[in-house]
């Protein structure tokens, strides 16, 4: 199964992201708003970070916690390096993220948007559609 693809859209920009199970399809969906996001300077991590997610729905999951990763790299100029979810229900998750010194904040993206938003099962698992505002 692909981790996940970039779509077409008008204004801003789009992916597609896929996972066997939800906590899957965030850590994909992660790697693959980084990926949009451009290069990333090659570090090893310095620091873990546990964070914990809330949402009303698991949408409302997946927004926050790929907003939560946009809020650590701007607000406290970290770059995120890697992704480990380790405990997921639909309204709740945890989640260690691996982070390194930025020196400045390094993204383009302004924040991830419901504008579109599509999640949905598969017969492989998990599919979703999201925009971020850049």
């Amino acid at each position: 199964m692909r981790g996940f693809e970039e779509i077409d859209h008008t204004a801003d920009r789009a992916f597609r992201v896929y996972g066997r199970d939800m906590a899957a399809l965030l850590e994909n969906a992660a790697r693959a708003m980084q990926a949009l996001d451009g290069p990333r300077p090659l570090a090893e991590p310095s620091a873990t970070r546990e964070i914990e997610v809330e949402g009303v729905d698991r949408e409302t999951l997946l927004v926050n916690w790929l907003n939560e990763i946009l809020y650590l790299e701007q607000a406290h100029r970290l770059v995120c390096t890697g992704f480990q979810i380790y405990e997921v229900q639909d309204h709740h998750m945890r989640a260690r993220v691996e982070t390194c010194e930025g020196g400045r904040s390094l993204t383009h993206i302004k924040a991830v948007t419901f504008h579109n938003l599509q999640l949905r099962e598969t017969s492989e698992g998990l599919e979703a559609e999201l925009v971020v505002d850049v």
